[in-house]
């Protein structure tokens, strides 16, 4: 079992920057590609972001490529999305997910994919 808790959520001006973090609980974290995901007032779920297990690969979101990036720490149990020039439409509640028994080579980028979830963190930018 898998407990993750975000964190680093809240109020940015439009082109300012936050950085996110998802603390894990569980020795088999390493173990599992993580991700980020999205979901705003009104809106489905959406994926933003994946990271391997070792954190040499990455993956993004078309909306967020070039601006979010991904990182983890193994030793710390923590994986970061860094999210910079933020737009209002990047306002959202903010989940990072694991995804147990990923064997694939590509990322997993579908909400099915994971299954251990934070409970989000709220990150609101004003234009």
């Amino acid at each position: 079992q898998v407990q993750l808790v975000e964190s680093g959520g809240g109020l940015v001006q439009a082109g300012g920057s936050l950085r996110l973090s998802c603390a894990a609980s569980g020795r088999t974290f390493n173990r599992y590609p993580m991700g980020w995901f999205r979901q705003a007032p009104g809106k489905e779920r959406e994926w933003v972001a994946s990271i391997s297990t070792s954190g040499g690969a990455t993956r993004d979101a078309d909306s967020v490529k070039g601006r979010f990036t991904s990182s983890r720490d193994s030793a710390a149990n923590t994986v970061y999305l860094q999210m910079n020039i933020l737009k209002s439409e990047d306002t959202a509640v903010y989940f990072c997910a694991a995804a147990r028994g990923w064997y694939y080579s590509a990322l997993p980028s579908r909400r099915e994919d994971y299954d251990y979830w934070g409970q989000g963190t709220q990150v609101t930018v004003s234009s």
